[in-house]
């Protein structure tokens, strides 16, 4: 039972991991990067502030306690001129609390500005660690940016992306059915000049009818062409074909004829002799 237990949470993790990275976005993970780290930053200042207001409420009492050893020590010489020794022992005794006290708040106030220095000293490196760190995020935003347009401007050339694919489909589809519409119609052609068909654009016409007109109008043909070899008799005409040849020279090569002349005076008839 603790075997599947451990499979199934191990398959359940696989898939939320694959989830995320399918859903992440390198840009704003390196930005929500960059926030926490300037939280962290705002936080160590906030720390550094919090120590120095300590050391300084320190440093005010122990000069609270400096100014306190100071007056005691006069009332101690006060009651020694008075003659009074218990009074000067006492004021002896609060002065001797007094600067032990001083003793203590001085180690806590060298304490805290250790501390400080520390905590300036890792501020210092924390700054300089988030400055770089925001240069290096850039870099990797423009590079990101750079590879993501370069991966869709590759996708939409070569029609995989989510986008061209539909539209290299729908191209591919319009080209299969122009294809199929050519190779439909020069079916057809073939079918009607082959007679396989009837050509619906001659009503009432079928194809024997088309074949008869035919051998009608080659029979009409070669009558006519009988009846003009009989009217213009055998041979080859090639004589006749010389003589327009040479007619035709002929009257292209005479000189075009003079004109006619006046024709002479007309004589009176003579008179018969009575």
């Amino acid at each position: 039972m603790a075997g599947l237990w451990s499979r199934t949470t191990l398959i359940i993790k696989s898939k939320y991991s694959k989830l995320l990275n399918k859903t992440e976005n390198p840009t704003e993970t390196l930005d929500y990067s960059y926030e926490q780290m300037l939280e962290q930053l705002q936080n160590v200042k906030r720390g550094v502030a919090d120590v120095v207001t300590a050391k300084k409420r320190l440093e005010i009492q122990i000069q609270g306690l400096e100014q306190n050893v100071v007056k005691l020590e006069t009332q101690a010489r006060q009651a020694v001129a008075a003659n009074r020794e218990d009074l000067a022992r006492q004021a002896l005794e609060r002065k001797a609390a007094a600067q032990q006290q001083l003793q203590g708040l001085d180690a806590q106030v060298q304490q805290l500005a250790e501390t400080q220095d520390k905590l300036v000293a890792g501020q210092h490196q924390l700054e300089a660690k988030i400055e770089g760190f925001r240069s290096q995020k850039e870099v990797i935003k423009a590079q990101y940016s750079a590879a993501e347009a370069q991966v869709k401007i590759g996708e939409a050339a070569t029609g995989i992306g989510k986008g061209m694919a539909d539209t290299g489909m729908a191209i591919q589809r319009a080209k299969d059915k122009t294809d199929e519409l050519t190779a439909r119609a020069s079916a057809i052609d073939e079918l009607t000049s082959t007679g396989a068909l009837d050509d619906l654009t001659q009503p009432g016409t079928t194809q024997l009818d088309r074949e008869l007109a035919q051998i009608s109008s080659t029979a009409q043909v070669d009558d006519e062409l009988a009846k003009l070899k009989a009217e213009v008799g055998p041979g080859d005409g090639s004589g006749d074909a010389k003589q327009l040849d040479a007619g035709d020279g002929a009257s292209a090569s005479a000189p075009a004829p003079a004109a006619a002349a006046d024709p002479p005076e007309e004589q009176p008839a003579e008179k018969p002799a009575s």
